[in-house]
């Protein structure tokens, strides 16, 4: 087993036990503070009985979103690490560092479905341990597919990016091939990483990470559909998320180097 899936494992099952209240109290209230994570939203973090729950924790309230049904909302908190075009296939980790969406998105997505994004645009979002983990649906939509890539599971931070070349295509990774109301094609392709304990799919039970298993796992979806700013799933500690949308179909509200909310405009369509 790679070292960085041990790690994860070992850390997930930590962060899963239910350690006497007292003890709990000192560990969430340790990790508020040394993470500098700002609780405003929600519970108390006394209020959490494992460091699991404080990492996926619900916000205490629904927060305002664009009733625009032409934009699409970022679907977590994050910083965007890249934004911009694809250039044919390919898309920028981090400045300097690109990669292939066609490798990226793996063999179990068909070639047709892969042509439609090159040259279209896309967004990093990385997901920090500070941050809310949950993540949302950015627009009304339908999951056509579901790829999970077992892979490692490096960290995602800015220092790792500018240091492993493909970073994204080794880490384990699920992949939605997702359809919106007029029928254009985006991704959501969810990058594993050190720590994070499981990637898990409000749709999907049977979408399982970070586990043993080390095939590839294919799902075909008829009628899941999913509405706007609802609940898509959550990382079980911070992330990568990345998007990437048909050629031509949306223009960007957003630039690299942000830090953005749940909720926030991030693209609008063209048409």
């Amino acid at each position: 087993m790679v070292l960085t899936s041990l790690i994860s494992q070992l850390f997930g099952k930590f962060a899963s036990k239910k350690f006497p209240k007292f003890i709990q109290i000192i560990i969430n209230k340790s990790y508020v503070s040394l993470m500098k994570v700002d609780m405003s939203e929600f519970q108390s973090p006394s209020s959490y009985p494992s460091l699991n729950a404080l990492f996926t924790r619900e916000l205490r309230q629904k927060r305002e979103i664009s009733v625009n049904q032409k934009s699409f909302i970022s679907p977590c908190d994050s910083f965007i690490t890249s934004c911009g075009e694809t250039k044919e296939d390919l898309a920028l980790q981090i400045k300097g560092f690109s990669y292939s969406t066609d490798e990226l998105l793996g063999s179990y997505i068909n070639k047709q479905s892969k042509n439609k994004i090159h040259n279209g645009k896309y967004i990093n979002f990385y997901l920090s341990p500070k941050d809310y983990h949950r993540y949302h649906s950015p627009f009304d939509m339908r999951v056509k597919k579901a790829v999970h890539i077992p892979g490692k599971l490096y960290s995602v931070n800015l220092k790792w990016l500018n240091k492993i070349q493909n970073l994204f295509i080794e880490n384990e990774r699920v992949i939605l091939e997702c359809q919106s109301p007029d029928e254009k094609t985006f991704f959501m392709v969810f990058v594993g990483a050190l720590n994070v304990g499981k990637m898990k799919f409000v749709f999907d039970s049977r979408i399982e990470t970070n586990s043993s298993k080390k095939e590839i796992t294919y799902y075909e979806y008829g009628n899941v559909f999913l509405k706007k700013a609802q609940e898509l799933g959550r990382f079980e500690m911070g992330s990568t998320i990345v998007m990437f949308f048909e050629k031509d179909f949306v223009d960007l509200d957003i630039t690299s180097d942000k830090s953005i909310k749940f909720g926030d405009v991030i693209a609008t369509c063209r048409a």
